[in-house]
């Protein structure tokens, strides 16, 4: 009954929402933004970033009161309800109040199953100085971070009450919570476990683009400046939903720890295609990542993501963290050219690098050693309306959305990369309904209306280095004359077979070093066991890093 009586207020929101919601212009969205929004009765969303007015938390770790949406107390509360099983796929997993609350269900005789990245399955006390020694710039600063987060008393030790407390791994080893990663079909990890979804008594799903960490919550432990990566959450109630994700679960399950090693991630998982089912007033389409390179383009995951921005009839607004897939580009520029309006936002980043689409849509390009990626493709009818958000130092634009006129939008773990598509394991859902629509929009609209837009002047004087250095660039128009370049960090396995030199175990033991750590030169291919300096030498000017 009082189930009942939720999901009838939550409807009467929503009949109230097509009163004033669907009668809004563009004008009125900037004023109604700061408004909340009500929700769909089977559909929640949720931002960590959310400006509407009462939507404001305290930060657990922080202590800090600051506005947004506590997705780690959603997460917790849709945890406490469980009445039988739990299932969770995540890439990375730091926070304890979320394992405490599974330990608890655990206890209660819930059954609770994790799947995790293999490069982030390890407790803090696994950590040797060794490996810490390994770690570039980026992985030291997550490393010093999580340290300082879980030395309570600030010894610069590590205690087992600490541990206890603030390490995530060490308390759901503790509580027998069963976890695997993406080893566990054998191999040493191919592409990246990069799911964010949770299934709770085949019923309730969670799917959202923030990883199960401070940065990717609350804010970085040693910066309160920073609010957290900018990310959104969806709350789903839809058995039918939660048996495809239980599907895609079990099949990376296999029969769990240890055993037959029979788990499936990446490209080893039978193909699948799009499913579309309906949920209330709302049409969702799942998608799960990757597919072979192989594959048409057409049934991939950036594949349906082309051909869902195909059906614009007025306008397209992206909030992406990486944008690199050149088939994608080329359909929103065809749909430029047909006058749909466009509007894009990447983060900091990854905009401006030479392999971002966001380039080819504000109509330049830049080198990589005075060559293009092969295909590129600036537009010629260029549009200013793409930039960068304009978050904390330290934030990042997490989000991989995209709203489609005013009734659809594309969410999930999936960026749009090679990667996503074709050796991650991945989430892409689409939805098919103004309301939740208009959350996003108001999402997007907070973050454009604070954006810095256009080619920078610190990009304009990389396009005219380019200008001045590498002539060649201004008469490359033929593919002939263009050299494609391999990125060593997010190259396919087929990719770099392509290369001189390097046949499919070299490329597989190239995918297994840098997952370890991401090369950063030519020569750091040497890490690499039957790399020498001879074929580092025949790989000058065709790949990148």
């Amino acid at each position: 009954m009082k189930k009942f009586y939720q999901k009838s207020l939550q409807f009467v929101s929503l009949l109230l929402f097509v009163f004033w919601g669907l009668i809004a212009c563009d004008d009125s969205l900037k004023i109604e933004r700061s408004r909340p929004l009500p929700q769909d009765p089977f559909i929640e969303v949720y931002f960590n970033l959310n400006q509407a007015q009462g939507f404001n938390y305290r930060d657990p770790y922080r202590h800090i009161d600051r506005p947004g949406d506590n997705l780690e107390t959603i997460i917790i509360d849709t945890i406490n309800s469980a009445q039988s099983t739990i299932d969770i796929a995540v890439q990375e997993f730091q926070l304890p109040n979320i394992a405490k609350a599974l330990v608890q269900q655990a206890e209660k005789g819930v059954k609770i199953r994790i799947i995790l990245e293999n490069i982030y399955h390890q407790s803090i006390k696994d950590v040797n100085s060794q490996m810490v020694r390994e770690m570039d710039t980026r992985e030291r600063q997550k490393y010093d971070q999580y340290f300082e987060f879980i030395d309570i008393n600030n010894d610069n030790k590590i205690s087992p009450n600490e541990l206890n407390q603030r390490d995530a791994l060490t308390i759901l080893r503790q509580g027998n919570i069963s976890i695997i990663d993406d080893t566990e079909d054998g191999s040493k990890g191919t592409g990246l476990m990069h799911h964010k979804f949770i299934i709770v008594d085949s019923e309730i799903i969670i799917v959202t683009s923030a990883n199960f960490t401070l940065s990717g919550i609350h804010g970085d432990f040693n910066n309160d400046k920073t609010r957290g990566n900018a990310n959104n959450l969806l709350k789903i109630e839809s058995p039918e939903l939660a048996q495809l994700f239980t599907e895609e679960f079990n099949l990376m399950w296999g029969d769990g720890q240890g055993g037959k090693k029979d788990s499936q991630f990446g490209i080893n998982k039978l193909k699948r295609l799009p499913k579309t089912i309906t949920i209330g007033q709302s049409q969702v389409t799942v998608k799960f990542s990757p597919n072979s390179s192989k594959d048409d383009w057409k049934m991939t995951t950036n594949g349906l993501i082309g051909s869902i921005l195909n059906q614009a009839q007025s306008s397209i607004n992206l909030a992406l963290f990486v944008f690199s897939d050149q088939n994608i580009a080329n359909t929103l520029e065809r749909k430029n050219n047909q006058a749909i309006k466009i509007k894009a936002l990447i983060d900091p980043d990854f905009a401006f690098r030479y392999y971002s689409e966001g380039l080819d849509m504000l109509g330049v390009a830049l080198s990589n050693n005075c060559k293009y990626e092969v295909d590129n493709k600036p537009w010629q009818q260029s549009i200013n309306t793409v930039g960068i958000a304009n978050l904390p130092q330290g934030d990042k634009l997490h989000h991989k959305f995209a709203i489609i006129d005013d009734n659809i939008v594309m969410t999930g773990s999936h960026n749009w990369s090679a990667s996503a598509n074709y050796q991650n394991d991945e989430t892409l859902l689409v939805i098919k309904n103004p309301l939740i629509t208009q959350h996003y929009q108001q999402e997007f609209n907070r973050l454009y209306n604070d954006s810095t837009l256009g080619i920078t002047e610190k990009i304009n004087k990389k396009i005219q280095k380019d200008i001045k250095n590498c002539p060649i660039l201004l008469t490359q128009k033929s593919p002939e004359n263009v050299t494609k370049i391999i990125n060593l960090n997010t190259a396919s396995l087929e990719e770099l077979e392509r290369l001189p030199g390097i046949g499919k175990s070299l490329a597989e033991r190239i995918i297994e070093v840098r997952q370890t750590q991401p090369f950063t030169s030519l020569e750091d291919l040497t890490r690499v066991k039957g790399i020498g300096k001879s074929k580092v030498q025949k790989l000058e000017g065709k790949v990148s890093w």
